[in-house]
């Protein structure tokens, strides 16, 4: 952990093992606290990928960043998940997520359900993983009582909600309100904020770690150009200005970056970030600056 902070790197490119184990090996040696594997179609199996990380390295945690919950029978995943922490001595956090992407149903040969029929299906799978922490006759048991880590993740009224009764970690996930199964855009640090509050109004004296996807890194001393280069690639749904403000998108000096990430959790609460696998290499000189 640096700091206050804790940094994963969402592992998404699909690898030979040797690959695989250098690039695990590689977030643990430049610092990160979590190597997480994504999990869509064409990218590596979330549990193997996670349990052969395990193996090649010592320190960091193993998190699904997040499982398309609605693909899983949840009997079948408490099994698969009380295995992986078995497996991996207790290091494994699970992120659990609705689903998003209609392709990635329609070529599983599967109908896209609703959001609704998504968040029961997410609320069903999260009461039975917390039946099966609790049965003395589960097997594989978890490593700890409770079960690994819950990480939820989502951006509208009802995930949030379950995440602030359920969650160990609240996943953000910084994009807007889009229509269902739309490409995601990014949202402007207001709506983030009015996201967190929500998750705040419903914690009552809970205490859990606050958590963001940064979908735009570029560690540069130009922030200026950088941050107008941004706004284009984004087609302008933000502005450079706007994008200064907002945590999804960590632009600058080591030193910039890591005085915006102070700033953004007085802001927001945020303490645990995920950078994508392209980015992990030029993020770590932002480690170094924090420490």
């Amino acid at each position: 952990m640096t700091g206050d902070f804790r940094f994963g790197v969402n592992m998404v490119v699909p690898d030979s093992r040797a690959a695989w184990v250098g690039k695990c090996r590689q977030a643990e040696d430049l610092g990160f606290d979590v190597v997480s594997a994504a999990d869509h179609l064409g990218m590596a199996p979330p549990f193997p990928a996670l349990v052969l990380a395990g193996e090649v390295t010592s320190r960091v945690k193993l998190n699904t960043f997040v499982l398309n919950t609605p693909f899983y029978n949840p009997v079948l995943l408490a099994r698969d998940v009380t295995g992986t922490d078995q497996f991996t001595e207790g290091r494994l956090e699970l992120g659990l997520g609705a689903g998003y992407v209609k392709q990635e149903f329609e070529a599983a040969g599967m109908p896209f359900p609703s959001a609704r029929e998504r968040v029961d299906h997410l609320e069903r799978t999260i009461l039975e993983l917390e039946r099966s922490y609790a049965d003395p006759e589960h097997k594989p048991a978890p490593v700890r009582a409770g079960g690994p880590p819950l990480l939820l993740a989502g951006r509208g009224d009802r995930i949030l909600t379950l995440a602030a009764e359920h969650a160990d970690i609240i996943g953000f996930t910084g994009t807007a309100k889009s229509p269902d199964g739309a490409a995601l855009i990014p949202a402007s640090a207001e709506d983030i904020e009015e996201r967190v509050e929500f998750v705040r109004s419903k914690l009552g004296d809970r205490d859990p770690e606050f958590n963001l996807l940064c979908h735009f890194v570029n560690i540069t001393e130009d922030r200026a150009a950088a941050l107008e280069e941004l706004a284009k690639r984004t087609q302008g749904v933000l502005s450079a200005g706007q994008l200064a403000e907002v945590p999804t998108a960590l632009v600058g000096s080591p030193a910039d970056v890591a005085e915006q990430l102070h700033a953004h959790r007085e802001r927001f609460g945020l303490t645990y970030y995920t950078v994508l696998e392209q980015d992990m290499a030029q993020f770590a000189p932002v480690l170094e600056a924090l420490r």
